[in-house]
This record gives C-alpha cells, sequence and structure tokens, in this order.
C-alpha cells in the first residue's frame, strides 16, 4: 500500500493555506493579508487525517511564506500560536 501524495498550496482566492492527499483537500489555515502582517485566524484538518502531522506541515509552509513576503505573523489562532512556542525559528515573524 502505497502513501498517496501531499501537496501544500497557498488559494489566494479563497483567503487560505491548503493541503491535499491526493485529490482532495484535506486541510486548511485561513489568513489575511493586513499588509505590514498576516494573520492566521483558523486552521482544521479533517479528522480522518489526524496523526499523520498534516497540520504541522500547513502552518510550516504557511509560516514560511508570510517568511518570504518579509512579513510579520499575527497567530490568531492557537494551534498556529503554539505551533511557533514549539519551533521558535519562527518566534521571529511574531
Amino acid at each position: 500500500m502505497t502513501e498517496d501524495q501531499v501537496e501544500l498550496r497557498r488559494n489566494d482566492a479563497e483567503g487560505c493555506y491548503e493541503v491535499h492527499v491526493g485529490n482532495q483537500r484535506v486541510g486548511l489555515a485561513t489568513f489575511q493579508d493586513l499588509g505590514y502582517a498576516v494573520d492566521l485566524p483558523h486552521t482544521e484538518v479533517h479528522p480522518s487525517m489526524n496523526g499523520r502531522g498534516l497540520g504541522g506541515q500547513l502552518v510550516r509552509f504557511a509560516l514560511d511564506d508570510v517568511r518570504a513576503m518579509g512579513r510579520k505573523v499575527i497567530p490568531s489562532c492557537p494551534f498556529v500560536a503554539t505551533f511557533i512556542k514549539r519551533h521558535p525559528e519562527y518566534a521571529d515573524l511574531v
């Protein structure tokens, strides 16, 4: 049995970062670009995908994208805030 491929995307039209497994979107992290910073207010992964680390991959992808834009992040989502606390390499974005 082979593992479905994980793909991470930024969807500007819907204002979210997405994680896809195979051809299905299984999670998202919403964002609001405030100009000086990007607010990340909500993150979710479908319960059937829990335990696979997809939420962490998604947040890391979003934070790396915010860093590439030269912006700061507002971690309004508790999952994002906890991720940053556990990964101090992202603390400079707050």
